[in-house]
């Protein structure tokens, strides 16, 4: 059996922004990739329809899913409706169970927006209830015995809710996949005109490049970076398990007090 990631935000685009990197990362070196947003998109517009703004961006978020390799999972919910409730639970679940990742990329605990904190919050539970016999999931499926690990993401802007700076714990290097990156995240045409009007973003791409930029220099190592903090192993494998140090190995480095070690 192969190993696989999974990459879990929010919204289309979000894992582009601050995940897509170090995914792209794992693929290269063998992992499996799985790709999948809870919310549709269905607000990242002020020009379409709901509907149309749904089919828009799931299209979107295909083809980003198509540039990384990595295979799409269906939305579950609109934008805004990410609410940490036990029948969403219930639908992650089923899908951590039908993927089996051996690596779980998760947005930040702690970020600006709901949506995002929510999907964290959710994916760990879903994931921690994997193993339980006696969970239902919807639909159905088996409980199944893995090791897992769970990685939280940067917040977007690299400040928490409050605006407080947030230093990573783990920087991957991610100058090697820049291109495929941008590439990945300029498949979603839509948000540039939306991001631009609701965010004060010029460019999704450039904003994308200086939060990349901002972690390499966090690394005091990398050119561009994504940051990581691993969720606490209880639950989920022994508590050396590691598996994206590992894979990644010479592309990781620990970010201390006193500075960054291999």
């Amino acid at each position: 059996m192969s190993q696989v990631a999974f990459a879990v935000a929010a919204h289309p685009d979000d894992i582009e922004f601050m995940m897509a990197g170090t995914l792209l990362l794992l693929g290269r070196a063998g992992y499996e990739l799985h790709y999948m947003t809870v919310a549709n998109g269905s607000c990242g517009s002020t020009t379409m329809t709901r509907d149309e703004t749904i089919a828009t961006r799931t299209q979107e978020a295909r083809d980003a899913a198509g540039v990384l390799g990595a295979s799409y999972h269906e939305p579950l919910v609109d934008d805004i409706q990410i609410y940490y409730r036990p029948e969403l639970v219930a639908q992650l679940c089923a899908i951590v169970r039908d993927v089996r990742p051996e690596i779980l990329l998760v947005p930040a605990m702690h970020d600006y927006m709901e949506d995002h904190s929510n999907t964290s919050r959710l994916m760990v539970t879903a994931a921690f209830c994997r193993g339980m016999p006696n969970y239902p999931t919807d639909p159905p499926r088996p409980a199944i015995e893995t090791e897992m690990a769970l990685y939280h993401a940067m917040p977007y802007g690299l400040v928490d809710q409050f605006g407080n700076a947030v230093r990573p714990r783990w920087c991957v290097d991610v100058t090697s996949v820049a291109d495929r990156k941008r590439e990945a995240l300029a498949c979603h045409r839509s948000q540039k005109d939306w991001l631009d009007r609701s965010q004060g973003l010029d460019s999704t791409l450039q904003a994308m490049d200086d939060l990349s930029t901002a972690v390499g220099r966090m690394s005091g190592r990398f050119a561009r970076a994504e940051g990581w903090h691993q969720h606490a192993h209880m639950g989920f494998g022994p508590g050396d398990f590691r598996p994206l140090q590992a894979a990644l190995a010479d592309a990781v480095c620990l970010l201390t007090d006193e500075g960054s070690t291999t």
